[in-house]
């Protein structure tokens, strides 16, 4: 297996580990603080954020919400509202495997469609290896 290959597999297996568990919490002096993985629905789907992505933003879709976190385990009286944002086509992609969110298209997330068996091939191709973005080489082979 190339370096590039094995690269391409540790990076989509952190995305897996981080999609297993949608909330962390990490202990510090005083109290537990957690966060929530970032994932927003659009259209009846649920999208989780991918790294590392090269892609190009296409058209406006609509509004994509996102869920509110709870990272409390329910221990909140209030329950925070969910916010939206806009959703974009990306280019090449069906909305129904990827879609990118954010205020413009300037500043945007590309998530995409997680099914429990990993990222469908579309989203595979577009992730950029370490390799390639540490020296600015996307779409090379690696040594």
């Amino acid at each position: 297996m190339s370096w590039v290959k094995r690269s391409v597999t540790a990076v989509l297996t952190a995305v897996v580990a981080a999609s297993v568990a949608a909330c962390t919490s990490e202990g510090n002096s005083t109290e537990d603080a957690a966060s929530c993985v970032y994932q927003v629905t659009y259209d009846g789907r649920a999208y989780r954020d991918v790294a590392n992505v090269e892609f190009t933003v296409g058209a406006k879709l609509g509004a994509a919400n996102q869920p509110p976190c709870d990272d409390t385990g329910g221990q909140d009286k209030g329950e925070e509202p969910s916010t939206t944002e806009t959703a974009y086509a990306v280019d090449g992609i069906s909305p129904k495997v990827a879609i990118a969110v954010g205020d413009t298209p300037d500043d945007v997330k590309f998530v995409a469609v997680y099914s429990g068996n990993g990222l469908p091939p579309e989203v595979k191709n577009l992730i950029v290896s370490p390799w390639q973005t540490a020296r600015g080489v996307a779409g090379s082979e690696g040594p």
